[in-house]
């Protein structure tokens, strides 16, 4: 069974085969793979598009990233073109720092100068599309996965950057701490379907706050 386009919207795909190789890998997150069951995360298949939405997210509520997305997606659709033509102030008049303005604003810039070709990231490999994308200002390598695994669907990320993916490990092992060579060892067990681990270590430290 694989979870994809679903009511319309797309949704991180993975299925048995991926949930076979963790649970015979781990047997800690096999229980919170049978406990939790299949997560449904939304992607957005257009990594122009989803690169802009996450920097409009950092920092700020779901609820507000969601109403400035709305405003600047009303102003010119997440076009390339049409983005690129807003001014600053006009990009950040829809609800932003005027430095995250800025970021979007070199963002589109990069797109239509060629600095970065967006329609060929699906092609180049994980390392590459972090190094191309983290020589732009405002974007760090976490903003980078992120986009590897919402736009992109890579099959094998777990960021260290991510704060809540550590503590779900810390809870779901049971751990005091969480140094980088521990991490770096559970992340070998669950290759090559990292992010559907990086999906359920989400959850489980979601858990902790019901």
């Amino acid at each position: 069974m694989s979870v994809g386009a679903t009511c319309g919207r797309l949704y991180f795909r993975y299925g048995e085969k991926e949930l076979a190789h963790l649970r015979h890998a781990d047997k800690c997150l096999a229980a919170a793979i049978d406990k939790i069951g299949i997560i449904r995360r939304r992607v957005n298949p257009d990594p122009f598009a989803a690169l802009i939405e996450n920097i409009i997210a950092q920092q700020i509520s779901t609820k507000a990233a969601s109403t400035v997305t709305g405003r600047l997606n009303a102003l010119c659709g997440m076009d390339i073109v049409l983005l690129h033509a807003l001014t600053i102030e006009q990009i950040q008049a829809c609800g932003m720092s005027m430095r995250k303005a800025g970021y979007i604003k070199g963002i589109a810039q990069a797109a239509i100068d060629g600095t970065v070709n967006f329609a060929q990231l699906a092609q180049m490999p994980d390392d590459e599309v972090i190094k191309t994308l983290t020589a732009l200002p405002g974007i760090g390598t976490w903003t980078a996965e992120m986009l590897l695994i919402f736009s992109l669907c890579r099959p094998n990320v777990v960021s260290y950057g991510d704060l809540a993916i550590r503590r779900g490990m810390i809870r779901l092992y049971g751990l005091q701490d969480l140094p980088r060579e521990r991490f770096d060892c559970y992340t070998k067990q669950y290759a090559p379907y990292g992010s559907v681990a990086s999906l359920y270590l989400w959850e489980i430290y979601a858990m902790e706050d019901r």
